[in-house]
């Protein structure tokens, strides 16, 4: 591979997570010191499937001097994908028809006529089975994890996580005191559909009262008598983090919801199965529900928020800075190696490659016995069971 390759190309998935532009700071610096030649393109694979969409062309060019000052930075220098599959790509046809089509031969086409060795994809677990596929197909690939739910398997810290985690957290501890100065219990949703490290560790840092994670249901009536064991020892106030995908145990009756019964989930295609106004955008359900059961079980006011996208935003901290240094450089490195259909892994205290196929269609959930769950048993906090 390092005498074949010559121009490597870059590219972010479908997702945007803070400290983009460190990953591909890394990958660019370590081309550079191989004497190759970096480009991007722009917004996932669409800068070469739709190339007229750009009045400055699809690829970026990436130097040493474009890059070295953006590592901190926030945004992406090349930009996200959509929710887009080259597998998939939709369509009008000629009957004025909207089509989805396999344009994947194409776009490998694209990429061998822009002379354009191999390519270094940064994508969350759903993208992984895009970038498997194509590389079964020919393309000579890396992928970096990236997530800010730290859901992707294999690696123990996605890139963008640490970011996330800080925001949370400190917004946890404004809460808190929001909620003490009010004397209410506030109930605070986070990201997490499957897996709810974001929850946990951040609830953990902030020394809220419970945490709702999606791996272990909750029964929300020992929610409730933490809260109140702790109303009789004067704390008068409360937080509580919810996953988006905290469930209540089997068995149990979810909280009573504030649905408007004249909504039906079959009324649309991206419908979530449930009505009321979260009948397509779920996020803050679970806060509504979980902090109109809680008010109704300890007869104290309660509060959702819901943190949701505002936790993608802001700068990358130090430990994502470095990370995402550490992966853009190893996925190059991992190409001089003559490896491809790798993704590169952090499992302390290196950096390692392991197949893509050892990551698709997994998730990375929470251990019902795993030291974090421990550590917040141990301080006290309640987490439904």
């Amino acid at each position: 591979m390092t005498a074949a390759t010559k121009r490597i190309a870059i590219n972010v998935g479908w997702g945007y997570v803070p400290g983009l532009n460190a990953v591909i700071t890394g990958a660019v610096l370590a081309a550079s010191e191989l004497g190759w030649e970096a480009v991007g393109i722009r917004d996932g694979f669409e800068g070469l499937l739709f190339p007229d969409r750009y009045p400055d062309g699809g690829l970026v060019k990436l130097t040493p001097q474009i890059v070295e000052s953006l590592a901190g930075t926030t945004g992406c220098i090349v930009g996200t994908a959509g929710q887009s599959d080259p597998f998939r790509v939709r369509t009008i046809n000629a009957e004025n028809q909207v089509e989805e089509l396999d344009r994947s031969d194409e776009l490998l086409g694209m990429i061998k006529k822009e002379k354009i060795d191999a390519v270094i994809s940064v994508v969350g677990s759903r993208a992984l089975s895009i970038l498997w596929k194509l590389s079964r197909k020919g393309l000579r690939t890396v992928c970096v994890p990236k997530s800010i739910e730290n859901d992707v398997a294999a690696t123990a810290l996605s890139f963008g996580f640490n970011s996330t985690l800080s925001f949370v957290a400190e917004m946890l501890e404004r809460t808190r005191q929001a909620a003490r100065s009010a004397r209410q219990i506030a109930v605070v949703e986070v990201l997490g559909e499957h897996a709810g490290w974001l929850a946990l560790q951040a609830g953990i840092a902030a020394c809220a009262d419970a945490v709702l994670i999606p791996e272990i249901p909750y029964d929300l009536r020992k929610v409730a008598a933490k809260l109140r064991e702790k109303a009789k020892a004067g704390r008068t106030s409360g937080v509580v983090v919810v996953a988006e995908g905290a469930r209540p145990l089997a068995g149990l009756d979810a909280p009573a919801s504030t649905s408007d019964p004249k909504m039906k989930a079959a009324l649309s295609p991206g419908a979530t199965g449930h009505e009321g106004s979260h009948v397509i955008e779920r996020s803050g359900q679970v806060a509504t529900e979980v902090a109109l059961g809680l008010q109704r079980l300890t007869d104290r006011e309660t509060f959702p928020l819901v943190l949701g996208r505002l936790a993608k935003g802001g700068m990358p901290t130090v430990v994502d800075r470095q990370l995402g240094l550490g992966y853009g450089a190893s996925a190059v490195l991992s190409l001089q190696g003559e490896q491809s259909g790798v993704m590169v892994v952090f499992q302390p205290p290196d950096l390692r490659f392991v197949p893509m196929a050892e990551a698709i269609n997994k998730i990375k959930t929470v251990p019902v016995n795993s030291e974090f769950v421990q550590i917040a048993r141990a301080l006290g906090i309640s987490l439904g069971d």
